[in-house]
C-alpha cells in the first residue's frame, strides 16, 4: 500500500495542523537533516514526508511518536496547536494556549512561548521544581540566555557555579552548562535559545 493510500494520511486543513508541519520541517531542518535521511530512518518514502512538511498529509499518532524519537522530543510538542483566531497564528501564544513540554515528576515543566519552531529562535517559560537539577553536563551548539522570574537558580556555565534571583539573567553559547534550584519554591525561568533545539 502506498503512503497516499494509507488511511492515517489526510489532508491537513485547519492552521493547527499547518503548524504541526511547520514544525516537524523546523526540527529535521535544526538538526540538519536530509528528507531523504528522515524517510529511511522512518522507513518512510521521500515523498510521503515531504507531504507531512507541506501540510498536504497528517502523521498517524504512530508516526508522531516515531519523529518525536527520532528528534529526541516529547511527544506533546506536536499537540496543542490550537490557534483560535487565524490572524495571530505564527504571532501570538495565549497564555491557556501554550504547549507544555515535560512533566512535574521530571522536576522541569516548560512552556514554549514562541508561537512555532520556525525562525532562529525559541523562547520557554521553565519552571524547576524545588531541588530539582541537571546532574550530569549539558552543550549544544546554540547560543542561550535566560531571565529569573522567580525564585532562586543556580547555573553553572564552563565549571562556574553562578547563584541567581529573581530579575537576574544570564547568557552563554556553546558551552558545557548544568542547573539547579537550591530553593523551596519554584524557580521560573524564561530562557531563549538560538537556533531552536526542540
Amino acid at each position: 500500500m502506498s503512503d497516499l493510500a494509507s488511511p492515517t494520511a489526510r489532508t491537513l486543513q485547519g492552521p493547527g495542523e499547518r503548524v504541526l508541519a511547520g514544525d516537524i520541517r523546523a526540527l529535521r531542518r535544526v538538526r540538519g537533516l536530509t528528507l531523504a535521511e528522515i524517510a529511511l530512518k522512518l522507513g518512510r518514502s521521500v515523498g510521503w514526508v515531504s507531504q507531512v512538511e507541506r501540510g498536504l498529509s497528517t502523521p498517524s499518532l504512530s508516526d508522531l511518536r516515531a519523529f518525536a524519537e527520532l528528534f529526541g522530543v516529547p511527544i506533546s510538542l506536536f499537540f496543542s496547536h490550537d490557534v483560535p483566531v487565524e490572524s495571530e497564528r505564527g504571532v501570538v501564544v495565549r497564555a491557556g494556549k501554550r504547549r507544555t513540554l515535560g512533566t512535574s515528576e521530571s522536576g522541569l515543566v516548560e512552556e514554549l512561548l514562541s508561537p512555532d519552531l520556525g525562525g532562529t529562535f525559541e523562547m520557554v517559560r521553565s519552571v524547576f521544581a524545588p531541588g530539582a537539577e541537571l546532574k550530569n553536563e549539558a552543550r549544544r551548539p546554540t547560543e542561550e540566555a535566560g531571565y529569573i522570574a522567580s525564585g532562586q537558580f543556580d547555573i553553572e556555565i564552563a565549571g562556574v557555579w553562578h547563584r541567581l534571583g529573581e530579575g537576574d539573567s544570564f547568557r552563554f553559547e556553546g558551552k558545557p552548562y548544568r542547573w539547579r534550584n537550591p530553593g523551596s519554591e519554584p524557580a521560573v525561568v524564561i530562557w531563549v535559545v538560538s537556533p531552536p533545539v526542540y
